[in-house]
Order: C-alpha cells, then structure tokens, then sequence
C-alpha cells in the first residue's frame, strides 16, 4: 500500500480492480441468471419473485468476487 502510495500509482491500481471486479460480476450474474431462469419473462410475472432472485444472485456474485479478487 505504502509503495502504492509514494509512486502515485494507487488511484491506477484502484481503478484497475474496480473494473475486474464490475467486468467479473456482470459475467457472473449473467450466468447465474442463465442457470436460474432469471428472465424478463419472470420479472413480467411476478416482480417480486424476480427482485428477490436477482438480489440473491448480485449477493451471492459479490461475496464471490470479493473471496475471489480482494481478499485474497
């Protein structure tokens, strides 16, 4: 971090891991969406079902990629 810091080059490597972590997660979501017949034909139907489903699956996508990308 400190190394980071003196160089100037932290606001870069920042930058760099947000855009992983949002490219990661919107392949992951996608995905995950796929495999659970999350569709706009569900979110049609029964809206609240969908919004319960989708924020599982952004929860679930997030623990993932911060286990994944920052943590370790």
């Amino acid at each position: 971090f400190s190394q980071l810091v003196l160089s100037g080059k932290l606001t870069a490597h920042l930058v760099e891991i947000d855009q992983t972590c949002q490219k990661r997660m919107n392949q992951m979501i996608s995905k995950m969406k796929r495999t659970e017949g999350v569709t706009e034909a569900l979110k049609a139907e029964n809206q609240m079902e969908w919004v319960r489903k989708m924020n599982s699956i952004h929860h679930r996508a997030e623990e993932m990629i911060l286990n994944e990308l920052i943590y370790n």
